[in-house]
């Protein structure tokens, strides 16, 4: 996307400093992505119910985005958007790609990354970061080539097939291109209750003994550790809040009694809960507890103020399904839709950036921006020029506080199941179309976000002109080399 418009902020002292500083040692890299966490389910974004200290802490240390959106409504593509750089009018991956089944002996994983994909990891690696993910995967199955240390990652653990993810306690996650076994039996991930639904002890068989968040974020610590002497960047994936409904007893033990409850029996999709409403408040928390894990890392190592750390989520909280209950926590703050739907509910998302004596503790930007101007963002931080194509910005900076921000024309996305959509968001403007494939000349539906973020009152009619616009934006998407992602 083109650039219209340059910010006008005065250029402040610390902006000069951290001018100089990004030229002579630019910082290590730590990019926390969470799963389906929704833009009302922190502290520091108005939540009242789920307790989240450190990321609201780090909030407080850092800045706080209030426009930030996801690369996609689902996990794949938000994740192929924010490795490339290209959002999904013109990346490869433009949904959930699924190969294989969720039994062990069906692992295949999603639509692989091709050989030689120009990622920000590659990147990265190229000057002089060592580089690793931890976390879930989504991009290329087991012996496929879009495996992470085919994709420039030097280390890899985690899930690779997003399938294998729907259980936090599988028989194994994968370290590099190798299965690391947990301490776990085998069992299905979809699964209905059966016993007394308020019988504490009939819900062990969906529990185990190794909590796959555990390892993960051991594995972090244990990366951060060793590279205290080198440059690095961390891309952790941890699967929270993403269902099903499991969480070690003593982070569930905070919530029991705290809301009215009805257990949830299960289904062919995920899993029983006794306790569901304390299970996901609870799972929110414990991720909660994992970025402490790293802050608290970065700090014992002394790498505290060598290292940006950013946090947000690869798209908006899911709905009612799997016993979540997004209406009573409030998960999407008000906004329309959810998981899955390209109103703001489905990928505006929490975006939060602490680097300590660099980014203004407390500062909060209404920046638009998304996660495929995470690329170009590092490249400013790392101090070399970015000559990949790419469809992202920097926001360093919005960050430093200097002048020179520059906006996006547009932002765009498209999602293809349940009858293919597409967004638009220009200035605060957002216009969509919704089952395009059924139905090729579907109206655009327009909002005025400034005067009506929950997308409640479409304004097509008295706005013609813009909505021309945004349909000419909407032409601009490339073809996509699978057919059925083509309108």
């Amino acid at each position: 996307m083109s650039v219209i418009a340059l910010m006008t902020a005065a250029l402040s002292p610390l902006a000069h400093s951290s001018q100089s500083n990004l030229q002579s040692s630019p910082p290590n890299i730590i990019l926390i992505l969470a799963d389906d966490l929704g833009y009302g389910e922190l502290g520091a974004y108005g939540q009242k119910k789920i307790r989240t200290p450190r990321l609201d802490r780090m909030a407080a240390e850092g800045m706080r985005f209030t426009q930030f959106y996801s690369g996609s409504p689902v996990c794949a593509p938000s994740r192929a958007t924010l490795l490339t750089g290209r959002h999904t009018g013109h990346a490869l991956v433009r949904d959930n790609y699924e190969l294989g089944g969720f039994a062990d002996d069906e692992e295949r994983g999603q639509l692989p990354l091709p050989p030689e994909t120009s990622t920000v990891a590659r990147w990265l690696k190229a000057q002089g970061y060592a580089t690793a993910v931890i976390g879930k995967w989504g991009l290329g199955g087991p012996g496929s080539t879009g495996v992470p240390t085919r994709q420039g990652f030097d280390t890899f653990f985690g899930y690779l097939d997003q399938k294998q993810a729907h259980n936090f306690y599988p028989t194994h996650l994968w370290k590099n291109e190798t299965r690391f076994p947990l301490r776990n039996r085998y069992f299905s991930p979809h699964q209905k209750f059966e016993g007394d639904p308020n019988d504490s002890a009939a819900y062990a068989k969906y529990s185990g003994t190794h909590y796959a968040i555990d390892a993960m974020t051991d594995e972090a610590v244990r990366f951060i550790e060793s590279k205290r002497d080198e440059r690095f960047f961390l891309y952790f994936a941890p699967t929270l809040p993403h269902l099903a409904l499991q969480v070690p007893q003593k982070p569930l033990s905070a919530y029991e009694g705290a809301f009215s409850e009805t257990p949830y029996p299960g289904d062919r999709q995920y899993l029983p809960h006794r306790t569901p409403r304390a299970a996901y408040a609870a799972m929110i928390s414990y991720l909660d507890e994992q970025v402490g894990r790293i802050l608290d890392t970065l700090q014992r190592t002394g790498l505290d103020r060598r290292t940006v750390v950013f946090f947000t989520s690869d798209n908006g909280a899911t709905w009612d399904i799997g016993g979540v209950d997004p209406k009573f926590f409030d998960s999407h703050a008000g906004l329309r839709g959810h998981k899955g739907q390209v109103y703001e509910g489905g990928i505006r998302v929490p975006m939060i950036a602490r680097w300590p004596g660099q980014i203004r503790a407390g500062a909060l930007s209404d920046h638009v921006g998304a996660n495929w101007d995470m690329w170009a963002t590092f490249a400013e931080l790392a101090g070399a020029p970015l000559n990949e194509q790419t469809d992202g910005l920097s926001v360093v900076p919005t960050l430093l506080g200097r002048s020179g921000q520059r906006r996006h024309d547009a932002l765009y996305w498209e999602y293809h199941s349940g009858g293919s959509s597409q967004a638009v968001r220009m200035e605060n403007w957002k216009g969509i179309r919704t089952n395009v494939l059924k139905n090729p000349g579907a109206a655009i539906e327009l909002y005025d976000l400034a005067r009506d973020p929950g997308e409640t009152r479409d304004v097509a009619a008295d706005h013609p002109a813009v909505v021309q616009r945004v349909e000419r934006v909407m032409r601009q998407r490339t073809k996509s080399t699978i057919e059925r992602w083509n309108f």
